[in-house]
C-alpha cells in the first residue's frame, strides 16, 4: 500500500498532518528519530562575573536552552578533523556582558554570527551597579543525550474517523458534547476534525445509544510537529526520517 500525506493544519511553527499507509511501529521509529538530529546549543559556559541573583550553574542552564541560528557547514566534534580539540570547523564561540540596572536577553551575544533565534528571551536581571560577563562555547549534538540539543517535538495519535447514523436534526445536540469541540455541522452532516479529537468516546457515551461511533486506525496516523525554532516543521520531519534512513543503512551493512 502506498504511502499517503495530506496536510491538516499548518502555523509558523507548527504542523498538523495526516500520513496513511504506515504502522505504529514505523511511525515512533520517526518520533524516536528526532533526537538524533545534530542541533547547535550552547554547551559551555565560563564566568568571569555574576552579580546577578542567580547561581551560575541556573544561568548556564537557562544559555544551554535557548535556541540558537544553525549552521550548516558545523560539523559533529566527534567527526571533525581537530579530534574533540575544539576549533572552528565543530565550534562557535561568542561573549555577552552586561550592566545594570537593566534586563538581560537572548539577543545580547556578541563575537559570532550564530544569534540566538528569539532575541528577547529574558536571561536574569541585573540590580544597579550588577555586571554580568561570561564566554561560551556551542557545539552540535543530539536531544537524545541533552534535551538543548532537541529541535522541538515530534508525536502522534492514531487517526480517528466519525461515522454518524443518527437524524441530521439531533447532530447538533452530539457536536455540542464534544470537550474538545472537534465536532461541527456542515451541510446538517457532523464532521469530526482528526487534529482536535482525542477519542475519548465521550460524544459516543452521551448520545443516543448507535448514532455516534469513532473508530481509530491502526494504518493511518495523526502526526503533530512543533519546532523550537531551529528548523521548520517540515524540515524536522525530514531529517527524522534520513536519521532513520541512516541508522537503518548502519543496521543493513552490519548483517550482511
Amino acid at each position: 500500500m502506498a504511502i499517503e500525506i495530506k496536510k491538516i493544519k499548518k502555523e509558523k511553527e507548527k504542523i498538523v498532518f495526516l500520513v496513511k499507509g504506515i504502522n505504529n511501529t514505523l511511525a515512533n521509529a520517526i518520533r524516536r528519530s528526532v533526537a538524533e538530529i545534530p542541533v547547535l546549543a550552547i554547551d559551555t559556559v565560563e564566568f568571569s562575573k555574576n552579580d546577578s541573583a542567580l547561581y551560575d550553574e541556573i544561568l548556564a542552564h537557562r544559555l544551554g536552552l535557548v535556541p540558537l541560528q544553525q549552521d550548516d557547514s558545523l560539523k559533529l566534534m566527534s567527526e571533525c578533523s581537530c579530534k574533540g580539540k575544539g576549533c572552528s570547523k565543530c565550534m562557535v564561540k561568542f561573549k555577552l556582558e552586561a550592566k545594570g540596572p537593566k534586563m538581560v536577553y537572548s539577543g545580547e551575544f556578541k563575537g559570532s554570527s550564530i544569534k540566538s533565534i528569539y532575541p528577547e528571551i529574558p536571561l536574569v536581571w541585573l540590580d544597579k551597579d550588577q555586571e554580568l560577563i561570561l564566554n561560551v562555547e556551542c557545539l552540535l549534538g543530539f536531544g537524545k543525550d541533552h534535551a538543548k540539543f532537541s529541535p522541538g517535538l515530534l508525536f502522534f495519535k492514531e487517526n480517528p474517523e466519525l461515522e454518524y447514523n443518527g437524524n441530521s436534526d439531533k447532530a447538533e445536540e452530539c457536536l455540542k458534547l464534544c470537550p474538545e469541540n472537534a465536532l461541527s455541522l456542515v451541510n446538517k452532516k457532523l464532521v469530526l476534525d482528526n487534529a482536535k479529537c482525542t477519542a475519548c468516546e465521550y460524544c459516543v457515551e452521551k448520545c443516543p445509544k448507535n448514532e455516534l461511533k469513532i473508530n481509530v486506525s491502526d494504518r493511518d496516523f495523526v502526526f503533530t510537529i512543533e519546532s523550537f525554532g531551529q528548523f521548520s516543521p517540515e524540515e524536522i520531519f525530514i531529517k527524522a526520517v534520513e536519521s532513520l534512513n541512516e541508522n537503518l543503512n548502519r543496521i543493513k551493512k552490519f548483517v550482511k
